[in-house]
């Protein structure tokens, strides 16, 4: 069973950083892409950032460009994100997210808010 469970939000001003991490078993985590998704208050999932398996390709929303950075430990089958310079905009609950047998799997996502 594929298993996604993310940590690391919380509370922080304007200009603050967070860490997020994604820990994931279930599956062959080295060999998958994976990505960030997010969801704010009253919208839709919107797409933050994905990282090939071998990660040696990262894209990103042009919203996050330049502050956002993922990354990955495939030896300790964990997703990053580094988030810098966050804004109120920012303010979501954050989810890891991948395709694993044709079938959509994220975890159950960690809030993060961005608030004086």
């Amino acid at each position: 069973e594929v298993q996604l469970v993310e940590s690391g939000g919380g509370l922080v001003q304007p200009g603050g950083s967070l860490r997020l991490s994604c820990v994931a078993s279930g599956f062959t985590f080295s060999s998958y892409t994976m990505k960030w998704v997010r969801q704010a208050p009253g919208k839709g999932l919107e797409w933050v950032s994905t990282i090939n398996s071998g990660s040696t390709s990262t894209l990103y929303t042009d919203s996050v460009k330049g502050r956002f950075t993922i990354s990955r430990d495939n030896a300790k089958n964990t997703l990053y994100l580094q988030m810098n310079s966050l804004k109120p905009e920012d303010t979501a609950v954050y989810y890891c997210a991948t395709r694993v047998m044709s079938k959509d799997c994220r975890g159950q996502g960690t809030q993060v808010t961005v608030s004086s």
